[in-house]
């Protein structure tokens, strides 16, 4: 493509939300190029989290016509003024949080929520505007992008460039969930080598968390599901043992995990399945290879989004990689 034409409107094919509750569309949208220290992306892969979902339906904000998908793998297709980061034909992945590397939180150590490139709930670019449209109309997108769309426009502080020998179906794993967990188990917690380790609730999220603590060395990993399918899941990634919700009712999990430990406890909980009532009891039963390419169950077209909904519905799906 030329430099001329890198300065043009695309227009490009995306999945748009009308309103809460509505059926996803595919929808041919406008995609501005990107400003200063924005980048222009062509979306290779994208898939689905439940937080597209939630998005769908008003939460945070009921903020609508919204473009979906915030897990994702492209190419930058073109750069912005002052963007030094990355470069034409980088493969990258979308982040949350961008870094500033000036601010107080992130020469800390401590954390990474920049005070300067923050989580944005307001579906907008930093100053405030879209990049994105459709017949005229501004959209909205999820959090700091919108990958279930060919193009996007997101700031170049919220990409990050990836090796492009990784296969990029896996690649697209790592933009939220699986991430979550596992950095939880790795970095934020940094469990213990010899250390036993329970996990609730084995979709991306958990499964991310047992790897983590997995390679940190932990030699007990108890996953917890009302799922019995994800018992094969769940030890392809590190655990040890499997507890089903749905078949040992008669006593609670914390006195479950407490049998299993010769009534010790876990050393670490990690609450991962978003159910309230088990924060409870992951508190009570307290005391790098990555295998992201096991979180693929299913795969579908762009053109076959509202294929989506249902997958999610079916006990064998972890995770819904989109091709673009």
């Amino acid at each position: 493509m030329s430099k001329s034409n890198k300065s043009q409107v695309i227009r490009c094919k995306a999945v748009v939300c009308w309103g809460e509750d509505e059926a996803w569309k595919l929808e041919e949208i406008q995609v501005e190029p990107p400003k200063s220290r924005e980048v222009r992306v062509k979306l290779l892969y994208a898939s689905v989290c439940h937080t597209d979902i939630l998005c769908s339906t008003g939460f945070p904000l009921p903020l609508f016509p919204r473009v979906l998908g915030h897990e994702g793998v492209g190419v930058v297709e073109s750069v912005g003024e002052e963007v030094e980061q990355v470069k034409e034909g980088d493969v990258v992945i979308p982040t949350y949080i961008g870094e500033c590397k000036e601010c107080e939180n992130c020469t800390s150590g401590e954390t990474n929520l920049c005070l300067k490139y923050p989580l944005s709930f307001n579906g907008l670019m930093l100053d405030g505007t879209s990049r994105m449209s459709i017949k005229g109309k501004d959209l909205y997108h999820i959090f700091t992008c919108s990958t279930m769309s060919e193009y996007m426009v997101i700031h170049a502080n919220y990409v990050v460039k990836v090796d492009p020998s990784i296969p990029l179906p896996h690649a697209n794993f790592l933009s939220c969930g699986f991430s979550t967990g596992f950095g939880a188990a790795w970095k934020e917690f940094n469990v213990q080598n010899g250390s036993t380790v329970a996990v609730f609730g084995l979709g991306a999220v958990g499964l991310g968390a047992i790897n983590g603590a997995r390679i940190q060395g932990a030699v007990k990993i108890i996953g917890i599901d009302k799922n019995p399918w994800k018992k094969e899941k769940g030890e392809v990634f590190g655990m040890t043992d499997f507890i089903n919700t749905e078949e040992e009712s008669d006593k609670s999990v914390s006195e479950l995990i407490k049998g299993i430990t010769d009534g010790m406890g876990a050393d670490y909980s990690f609450e991962c399945s978003g159910f309230a009532p088990l924060l409870n009891q992951a508190l009570e039963a307290t005391k790098l290879e990555l295998q992201v390419d096991e979180l693929l169950t299913h795969e579908v077209a762009l053109e076959d989004i509202n294929k989506v909904n249902e997958l999610l519905k079916q006990h064998d799906c972890v995770k819904i990689l989109i091709k673009i």
